[in-house]
């Protein structure tokens, strides 16, 4: 549940970015975008790497040889289907009102083929790599070039521009698949944690703390220590006007900062992928992570709703985008609290109408996943908790492989850890 409640977290934070101003009255970032901008899209963007993880193998085993390319094939059918529906709703959705990340998840999931087989270690490692070395890189090729808002891409836009569209998913957009590549390292390597320990989840919590501490610090002193935030001053002034400065350091940017001064390389604004940005929102993302596993197992009442609408997020996300764009629909905080009521409720419905994998109810999002981690133990003794099937089923219950003469299965505690996670990465994003 601490999984699922986490990534609902992160939807409830992405429709606030959508529906509040970024800066209050006296110009200071708002209290929604404080909380949430940037930061809930590389939450989103990091769980995306722990359901890679949980759907190929979890910490048991990595992927090698057939069972690779059965994976790999999964992940790239899963690419297709997301970045086509996102090219669909490029057509719907007003850039001025979200950025739809679901192309830019589908070049995720295709980059994150070749990382399947690799170590915990290794990932670490190129996650790390990633953060140093790509915004240097993106910094140096799109050198003379100013960062601009890149619409909502179309289905139109990749039959007549197809490169351009790669470059703006992969550098230039608003989520840089190359950059954020280091959000799915980090899930990829958390997912085969041992997160039915305390102590790894407590680890984790403790190394989301440190970047944190270590990104707000590198960068107050290459800003306010070594004299960086003076000459930034300087050299901003002279492409924009002092209120457009104000308002990117505090509202953060679209994917990208100018290229006029390395010293924008120093900042971690929200969305302007440098390295201590990146880190930042990683850091985040693993505290918000490990304290949501850790209260998922202190209680369960208080996390339902959010669990329940973290369970379905790509159902969820698409229905918001669709709210957002329809007139009829009030904006403001008054829409905020409509949308999270209304999707918080169909997410409750919805998850109790489950289909079955043996005798064990699912919600229809996590069926798959959950049974290709290998996460139901049919060896084990019933549950009390789950309750057998009715042998006759509606449209909504649809029973999979429901056991007849079977033994009862139940769900020990290292599988309920793994399971409570299991749902399949869905993409669900966040505006700027």
């Amino acid at each position: 549940m601490g999984i699922d409640a986490a990534r609902g977290l992160a939807l409830v934070g992405m429709i606030a970015v959508h529906h509040f101003e970024s800066t209050d009255a006296d110009g200071t970032s708002s209290l929604a975008w404080t909380l949430a901008a940037g930061k809930s899209a590389a939450l989103f963007a990091l769980l995306a790497g722990v359901g890679i993880a949980f759907t190929t193998g979890g910490r048991r085993r990595r992927p090698t040889g057939r069972t690779w390319k059965a994976q790999a094939a999964s992940l790239l059918v899963r690419a297709l289907i997301i970045g086509a529906v996102g090219l669909a709703l490029g057509h719907l959705v007003p850039t001025d009102s979200a950025g739809v990340i679901l192309p830019y998840y589908a070049v995720l999931f295709v980059l994150a083929v070749p990382l399947l087989s690799l170590s915990s270690r290794a990932l670490v490692v190129l996650g790390t790599v990633i953060v140093l070395a790509v915004p240097g890189l993106s910094h140096l090729l799109r050198a003379g070039t100013e960062p601009v808002i890149v619409p909502n891409m179309t289905v139109t836009d990749l039959v007549d521009h197809p490169l351009q569209v790669l470059i703006e998913l992969t550098v230039t957009g608003q989520y840089p698949a190359l950059a954020w590549m280091a959000y799915l390292c980090v899930g990829l390597a958390v997912g085969r944690a041992a997160l039915s320990s305390r102590a790894v989840v407590g680890a984790v919590i403790l190394v989301g703390g440190a970047l944190v501490a270590v990104s707000m610090g590198v960068s107050w002193l290459l800003l306010d220590v070594f004299g960086g935030r003076a000459r930034l001053d300087q050299v901003a002034l002279q492409s924009m006007t002092p209120q457009e400065y104000a308002d990117v350091t505090t509202s953060g940017w679209n994917g990208t900062t100018p290229t006029d001064t390395g010293w924008w390389l120093a900042t971690r604004a929200p969305h302007s992928s440098t390295s201590l940005d990146l880190a930042y929102t990683i850091g985040v993302a693993l505290v918000v992570l490990g304290a949501c596993i850790l209260l998922g197992r202190m209680t369960t009442t208080l996390l339902r709703p959010l669990a329940a609408a973290g369970s379905m997020t790509l159902t969820l996300y698409c229905m918001h985008l669709v709210m957002l764009s329809a007139p009829a629909v009030p904006g403001g905080p008054t829409g905020f609290l409509v949308q999270v009521a209304l999707l918080v409720a169909f997410a409750l419905v919805a998850s109790h109408q489950p289909v079955s994998v043996g005798v064990v109810p699912f919600h229809p999002d996590v069926v798959t996943s959950a049974y290709s981690c290998g996460v139901i133990d049919c060896r084990a003794t019933w549950s009390s908790r789950a309750r057998p099937p009715k042998t006759s089923s509606s449209s909504h219950d649809t029973p999979i492989e429901t056991a007849t003469s079977a033994p009862p299965t139940r769900i020990t505690a290292p599988t309920t850890a793994r399971l409570e996670s299991a749902a399949r990465p869905t993409a669900s994003p966040t505006h700027r």
